[in-house]
């Protein structure tokens, strides 16, 4: 087997701001396996103050990872490591497959159904927040999530009353993401302001490792409550159980290249499911290379309501595919070539 590596730096087209902090740029490194006149492709997608993946080891490690491959030996240790877990498993399933693109053959990938996905609204000054949520509305999104937590909360309840004020819930769906910006001490005086907004969920209220405070506003909350940031590094099935039964939320949230891969998320939502917990997938600001497949996975499992997965389109440097955004909708227009690397 052949293994080389090519890492490429996205760049945002504007600043994106979340309580974590102003991303401009972030790097991904592309994993590119052939064997037996196939080949697979897979992406490392690291984000900045977020992944578990150290980004100052992460070069040596793939170098590692492509001689074993190439050798046939005994691979690194990838337990702290789930962005390259998910790169390696992506490479893999493209050599199983036809095509290194199409991971998941599908009514999706053939370009005969779509996903629907919600809009996302980047932190910023309230004016800027309100001309994102105008345009994804002329867009025809249904579903917008609003990233909240580092403004002054007033103008954040602001930019809510604009949104709800001229559309009800049966016409939009509110969805925010505080990324654990709030206080344990406010988080539920917060909670209590955002519900007239008749908000559908809230990411990550507050920061993570704080599972009997979490839990608490789990039950006391009035809005419910989505689990992301809290699920990376619990990776085995006793933490996993263990997180869930504790915390009861009422939804988690699947970024795979956080998590381990697909079929590490793929257990998450099976102890989701025995729980009676909702959730869905957001990307982890891949590019189209990861995207591609996280969607092509996603559409698999026929999740409920619009899921994460509108972000290839913040890159000015992504790369060319046939994915597509019409109608709020993700789905492949297959006349679109990959113009990759």
């Amino acid at each position: 087997m052949n293994a080389s590596l090519k890492k490429h730096r996205l760049e945002f087209k504007k600043p994106s701001g979340t309580s974590r902090g102003i991303l401009t740029t972030k790097d991904s490194w592309f994993l590119m396996l052939e064997k037996d006149g196939k080949s697979g492709l897979g992406e490392c997608s690291l984000l900045p103050n977020l992944s578990p993946d150290d980004p100052e080891k992460i070069d040596s490690l793939l170098q590692k990872l492509c001689h074993a491959l190439q050798s046939n030996t005994l691979l690194p240790d990838l337990t702290n490591w789930p962005a390259v877990r998910m790169g390696l498993e992506m490479a893999l399933l493209g050599l199983q497959n036809q095509t290194k693109w199409e991971l998941f053959p599908s009514d999706f990938t053939k370009g005969r159904s779509s996903i629907p996905i919600n809009g996302l609204v980047w932190m910023g000054q309230p004016d800027f927040m309100k001309s994102q949520i105008d345009s994804l509305l002329e867009n025809g999104f249904d579903c917008i999530k609003l990233k909240i937590g580092a403004l002054d909360f007033n103008q954040e309840l602001e930019v809510l009353s604009y949104l709800r004020k001229r559309y009800s819930p049966k016409t939009i769906t509110i969805r925010v993401d505080a990324n654990g910006a709030f206080s344990t001490q406010d988080a539920l005086t917060k909670l209590q302001q955002l519900d007239p907004f008749a908000i559908h969920s809230i990411e990550q209220p507050i920061a993570v490792n704080q599972w009997e405070e979490m839990a608490g506003l789990c039950r006391e909350s009035p809005i419910p409550i989505a689990l992301d940031e809290e699920l990376i590094s619990q990776g085995s099935p006793e933490e996993r159980t263990r997180l869930l039964e504790t915390i009861h939320p009422q939804y988690i949230i699947l970024k795979p290249s956080l998590l381990g891969g697909f079929k590490a998320s793929e257990d998450w939502i099976s102890e989701a499911n025995s729980l009676g917990i909702e959730w869905w997938i957001t990307s982890a600001l891949e590019s189209n290379v990861g995207l591609n497949a996280l969607a092509q996975w996603t559409y698999t499992l026929s999740p409920k309501g619009p899921q994460g997965l509108g972000t290839g389109s913040l890159f000015k440097n992504n790369i060319q595919c046939p994915l597509t955004i019409q109608k709020a909708c993700l789905g492949m227009d297959n006349s679109i070539s990959w113009d990759l690397i």
